[in-house]
């Protein structure tokens, strides 16, 4: 799978300071025959190789169906080249530019209803299509897209071992030092306000926003380990959850370009878990090192993985975003056809939206979405439940430490039962999907997306079990006392993860 590495943030730099030489696309390698549609005269040149250099335009002129004669102004990127294109050859005339050799398109093809200028994908089984990717190609990105999601998640977890050894060094109270978790979860919360329209931009796409936002995230972990004074620890622990927040708001929608709608639930379960693993692992990890060491231990090994991470991403990582794709196959083509009236869909969306257009649709519609009703209900059942969740981890070394006498390292092995609900939940969920959804999406053809809300509403009940075995008060909790066996409370946590 070498195009994974052309594809990725270290091989698009290498390609475009090699001008396509090294690890080219498909229409950059010498011999590569463009559809004669898109072929303008007069450009002169056999390869990438020889592209003339020329004064660049700034704006490419689309025609429009509403005003065909004056087309729409898009703007156009510097490296595009620049002459203007005379007037388009037609494929029944035989005609075409002496020095680059184009495929022949039947007549049938340029159709009225055909737009020549239009750059999509060349064919059905087009291997630059997300969606044509090899299984092999599309697990590793859904792997890596989890490796990134764990290492940020991670992060939020991993500090609560530190907390002790924050409130000794810094001489604050308990509840100033758990600010450092806190602060983390509103930051990764508030970050996706920003980060997520900007992924969804074509002449930004994902990965970068996930490169450059990783890259600040790993920085950050070095103020973060030697802060003088609690308010600097506090001020990196919220600007590194608001930083690493793509992974969290975009990494879904990474998946959903490189899978089907039929089996975006089996792939998400595994996105889920590499979610669910990383905080839940994160008091195990940093609770030894922070036994063993000191509370900036923790931090370390954050700072480790996400280094470790953002390096494999910068070289195995590519980009998903259909639009951003298909956008820089234009400006390719047009550099390379000389027609300067090539575009993608992208390019006529963005010319045809103004500055208010752009901040409602990145700003105002989510929260107009917000109040539709399966939305909302959505959104303020996984409020309560995250609300609680991260309860568990002030919880946890309350009962296993106050109550049990376990180690600091100790008192987060625990968690580790929850990550067993985990397995068996997305067995259950993955069931439930092939025997159910499946054969009535089959069957009917469609399914409302609501539907697929019923089994949350059987899934919730674990909740209050979950925390009525735990105990409520633990001064007077049913299960959290010591003439109770600790594997009672673990359990009871344990039956959180489903709901």
């Amino acid at each position: 799978m070498p195009d994974i590495l052309r594809d990725s943030t270290v091989g698009l730099i290498i390609n475009t300071l090699s001008k396509g030489r090294l690890l080219p696309f498909a229409d950059q390698k010498r011999g590569w025959l463009p559809p004669a549609h898109f072929v303008s005269p007069p450009p002169s040149f056999a390869s990438a190789d020889e592209t003339p250099i020329k004064e660049p335009e700034s704006v490419v002129v689309i025609p429009t169906e509403e005003t065909p004669e004056k087309g729409v102004v898009v703007d156009r990127s510097p490296l595009d080249s620049p002459l203007p294109p005379p007037p388009p050859i037609s494929s029944s005339s035989g005609k075409k530019s002496p020095d680059v050799v184009v495929d022949v398109v039947p007549e049938s093809v340029m159709a009225k209803s055909f737009d020549p200028n239009l750059v999509t994908w060349y064919d059905d089984n087009d291997q630059d299509n997300p969606q044509n990717w090899s299984l092999a190609k599309r697990i590793l990105v859904l792997f890596w897209i989890s490796l990134l999601t764990f290492s940020i998640y991670i992060g939020s977890a991993i500090y609560t071992p530190s907390i002790p050894g924050v409130t000794e060094h810094f001489d604050v109270s308990l509840t100033t030092a758990t600010l450092g978790l806190s602060l983390y979860v509103i930051g990764y919360g508030i970050g996706p306000i920003l980060f997520s329209p900007l992924s969804e931009l074509p002449s930004v796409g994902r990965t970068p926003v996930y490169m450059a936002t990783l890259f600040v995230f790993a920085i950050l972990q070095i103020p973060t380990i030697y802060a003088p004074n609690i308010h600097t620890l506090l001020a990196m622990r919220f600007w590194a959850g608001f930083v690493g927040s793509p992974a969290l708001a975009t990494g879904g929608a990474s998946i959903q370009d490189i899978f089907s709608p039929m089996k975006l639930p089996y792939v998400f379960i595994v996105w889920s878990c590499g979610a669910v693993c990383g905080p839940v692992l994160g008091p195990v990890i940093g609770g030894f090192a922070a036994q063993n060491k000191d509370w900036r231990w923790p931090i370390f090994e954050l700072l480790w993985l996400s280094s470790f991470t953002f390096i494999v991403l910068m070289l195995w990582l590519p980009e998903t975003n259909a639009e951003t794709i298909l956008l820089k196959r234009a400006r390719r083509l047009r550099e390379r056809t000389g027609n300067l009236n090539l575009y993608s869909e992208s390019e006529l969306k963005q010319a045809h939206m103004s500055g208010s257009d752009v901040v409602f649709e990145a700003l105002l519609r989510p929260f107009q979405l917000m109040i539709e009703p399966a939305v909302f209900y959505v959104n303020v059942y996984l409020a309560l439940a995250y609300a609680i969740f991260y309860l568990w981890f002030e919880a946890f070394p309350l009962v296993y430490d106050g109550i049990y006498h376990f180690k600091l390292g100790q008192s987060g092995l625990p968690f580790i039962g929850l990550i067993v609900t985990c397995i068996l939940t997305s067995i259950g969920y993955i069931c439930w999907n092939y025997y159910y959804v499946e054969p009535r999406f089959k069957e009917t053809g469609s399914m409302e997306p609501e539907s697929r809300l019923a089994v949350s509403l059987v899934a919730s009940v674990f909740i209050p079990i979950s925390l009525f075995m735990f105990g409520a008060h633990l001064k007077k909790g049913w299960t959290s006392r010591s003439s109770i066996h600790w594997i009672v409370p673990t359990i009871g946590a344990a039956l959180y993860l489903p709901g």
